[in-house]
């Protein structure tokens, strides 16, 4: 069944996260930017009319659940501000955060040096419990440190901020935190649209990945995914921030094999692998963004207007080493309330999460994600259209001063 607009003249009744209901008029400009009604699960021809690829085509093809609808967290943030006009106090700078960069960024470096120096290898077993134990859940840290300070949410000034995730980025290895700022950025602000949205896997990993075998390779090697993915969808200007990160980061792996030999570094870079991996605080990854509820037939009819689901909280105790990630419908609704605050969000609008569907573990998640058949690669929610780049409507626009904003 090919997605068609809803008629231009129709108007819906949308139902956001808390239940509240407000009535959305269904114009044809709204929907060029994804503000028209109507869920539906894709098929070989989506909503702009286009002729479907020769990925898309394949007779095996499961394609994800295509939406008219604008994003959630607009709508629920609005809404929530209008009801308690309080939230606004939360936001900004927790300065918190560097402290806990410059404690774990020294543990890191501590440990790859400690480990080199009592003789211990890349192949040794010792090595790998360290860092799978240690490493992988410090370096997962620095990870979500680095999408804290994305946000500003380290520092008022937002040089002071870039800077800052470039010292959070040593012990990662490799330099990233420079790109990863308007990748992330676009992802919010335009979250679930095909070809903006890098967190949305391609037609060809779902399809070639829509197994047992291929989750579990996703899963095993999915800091790859996102490494490559960003690059592979859309390009981004180089800034001379980003010229930075890869200097900083070069004369950090340099002068530390210089001076302790290979050992450490191979431990930093198997860390930043296994944080990415079969990990238990790589399950947030998955958790964020999959649909994990099942969608019944009638949600995936467009006509019924019934939301899907399209981000996942998780309350769990993992989130003291995550930056409190887990509280991700927070995040997206509030992106300017750090970490330390995002609890307090949750608490003092709870009529509007309460009612959410949300995740008790991560581990379950991995685990699920591999083994069960309704869930997979394809369970995202994707736009046609809506949404923007960060900077400006086409990536070649970009300014540096626009990225960096």
């Amino acid at each position: 069944m090919a997605l068609t607009a809803p008629p231009a003249t129709a108007s819906a009744v949308q139902i956001n996260g808390n239940g509240v209901k407000s009535r959305v008029k269904a114009t044809a400009e709204a929907v060029e930017e994804t503000k028209a009604n109507g869920h539906a699960n894709g098929s070989n021809s989506h909503s702009n009319g286009a002729a479907p690829s020769p990925i898309e085509s394949q007779p095996k093809y499961r394609d994800f659940f295509w939406t008219y609808t604008e994003e959630p967290h607009r709508t629920r943030r609005l809404a929530i501000i209008k009801a308690h006009p309080e939230v606004t106090k939360l936001c900004g700078p927790e300065p918190l955060t560097k402290y806990v960069v410059v404690g774990v960024v020294s543990l890191q470096i501590f440990l790859g040096i400690a480990l080199a120096q009592a003789g211990y290898t890349f192949f040794s077993w010792p090595f790998w419990a360290v860092a799978y134990v240690v490493g992988a859940t410090a370096n997962q840290n620095l990870f979500l440190a680095i999408h804290e300070i994305s946000h500003n949410l380290a520092f008022r000034s937002p040089l002071a901020n870039r800077l800052l995730a470039i010292v959070a980025n040593l012990p990662i290895g490799i330099p990233y935190s420079a790109s990863f700022r308007p990748y992330h950025l676009t992802h919010h602000k335009s979250l679930g649209v095909d070809g903006l949205d890098t967190d949305l896997p391609t037609a060809a990993e779902a399809i070639f990945l829509d197994s047992i075998l291929g989750k579990a390779f996703f899963c095993t090697f999915q800091i790859f995914f996102y490494a490559l993915r960003p690059m592979a969808v859309m390009r981004i200007p180089f800034t001379k921030i980003h010229a930075l990160n890869v200097v900083v980061q070069g004369v950090f792996d340099y002068v530390l094999v210089k001076s302790f030999g290979v050992q450490p570094l191979l431990y930093l870079l198997l860390s930043s692998f296994l944080a990415g991996s079969l990990h238990p605080l790589a399950g947030h990854f998955i958790a964020e963004h999959y649909v994990y509820d099942t969608v019944t037939p009638d949600a995936k009819n467009p006509e019924n207007n019934i939301p899907i689901p399209e981000t996942y909280s998780y309350y769990g105790p993992l989130n003291i080493f995550a930056y409190n990630v887990g509280y991700h419908n927070e995040h997206h609704d509030f992106p300017a309330v750090p970490w330390t605050r995002l609890e307090k969000l949750r608490a003092t609008a709870p009529e509007f999460y309460d009612s959410l569907p949300h995740h008790v573990s991560w581990t379950y998640v991995i685990w699920r994600f591999i083994w069960d058949d309704s869930v997979g690669l394809r369970c995202r929610v994707k736009r046609k259209t809506g949404g923007r780049l960060v900077g400006g409507a086409k990536v070649a626009e970009w300014t540096e001063t626009e990225v960096q904003a």
